[in-house]
């Protein structure tokens, strides 16, 4: 009990250096969904100055994954032969007619599963069918799918493939700023993908647009250090790379993670749902590895579908439109019946708002 008095009397401390810090309104965007879900759970927009407006930006990777990459995932489910293995919060996420739940209502063989390693297992242990992994996530979940297709490779389980979707944190956050769509003063960064890259891709953030980044944890005090430190620099018109996560985030990141990535992925133009595509922003397999990658093993061809007519997921990631203004939020969007990713997913900012902030809506 002393501990927790104490850790709300510091949350109060630096609400009120927050409120003292920001002079003028500034916009904060969070890329990470994690983060999207803590403020709301933990209720700090209430605690924030009027003047400081925290948007959620691309930090969902279901969310983030277009409408043509959740169709190839049901185009693979629906062949006979292929059991589709995937984390649980694709099951729902609609592609352009249907979702790996309906399919899987109608006798399509789709399992969830924890972990990459956990679908490369049941490949092994059930060599007469095909597997594919539907790798989605960013810079956090890429090395242990890499480490993965590695483990693939050695024990030669060539029933087993990969559908790559993962997507790269860094780039996106140049396009926002890049597109001018929504002022952006500074972003508090990821703190899981910040454990991979460290601190280094951030700087070009920092020096090309001269906005500020700061590494955030996600307990509340972690969020509102950051944001003070984002308020300070606005304040002193400063632009730099901090580290509020120093127990989890090291500047360097981890160099293991990063080398079994670059040994298995390349890195690749990839699109985005609601950026388009983004260069230099996801992941392939490299040629060494081709034989697991399901795109090239399925000759999976390239879908521009959109997004339902009443979803407006894309604004949301995007930062142009809050989940609480969309027309369809809580009426023809809900959990229970969601139009898109960002209502389904754990991560997603619609399901975030949903669960904590749409009293009035």
């Amino acid at each position: 009990m002393p501990e927790e008095v104490a850790l709300a009397k510091e949350v109060r401390a630096l609400a009120r250096q927050i409120a003292r810090a920001v002079k003028k309104p500034v916009q904060f965007m969070e890329v990470c969904g994690t983060h999207a879900h803590a403020v709301g759970r933990l209720g700090l927009r209430q605690l924030l100055p009027e003047k400081l407006t925290l948007l959620s930006g691309p930090g969902c990777p279901v969310c983030v994954t277009p409408t043509g990459e959740i169709d190839w995932a049901l185009e693979l489910a629906a062949t006979p032969e292929i059991t589709v293995a995937t984390f649980g919060d694709m099951i729902r996420v609609p592609g352009s007619r249907q979702s790996l739940a309906d399919l899987r209502a109608q006798g399509a063989n789709i399992q969830v599963v924890y972990s990459p390693m956990q679908a490369l297992e049941l490949a092994v242990e059930h060599s007469d069918r095909q597997w594919v992994f539907i790798g989605v996530g960013f810079e956090t979940t890429a090395p242990t799918v890499a480490a993965t297709i590695q483990t693939a490779a050695r024990q030669g389980a060539d029933n087993f493939s990969v559908l790559c979707c993962h997507k790269l944190i860094p780039p996106a956050m140049r396009a926002l700023l890049a597109a001018g769509e929504v002022r952006i003063d500074g972003f508090l960064a990821p703190g899981h993908v910040s454990a991979i890259l460290g601190l280094e891709p951030y700087q070009a953030v920092a020096d090309e647009y001269h906005v500020p980044c700061v590494v955030a944890g996600f307990e509340a005090h972690d969020i509102l250090r950051a944001l003070l430190a984002l308020a300070r620099q606005v304040r002193e018109k400063r632009a730099a790379v901090e580290n509020e996560y120093e127990r989890t985030v090291r500047p360097e990141g981890n160099p293991l993670a990063r080398a079994v990535m670059e040994e298995v992925f390349e890195i690749v133009d990839a699109r985005w749902r609601g950026l388009g595509v983004l260069p230099q922003s996801g992941y392939a397999l490299r040629e060494k590895y081709a034989r697991f990658d399901a795109v090239r093993r399925y000759g999976l061809r390239p879908s521009n579908a959109g997004e339902h007519p009443l979803c407006h997921c894309g604004e949301v990631l995007r930062g142009v439109r809050r989940p609480l203004d969309c027309p369809a939020f809580a009426d023809a969007c809900t959990p229970e019946h969601p139009l898109g990713p960002c209502m389904v997913s754990s991560e997603g900012a619609c399901a975030a708002s949903y669960r904590y902030e749409r009293i009035g809506k």
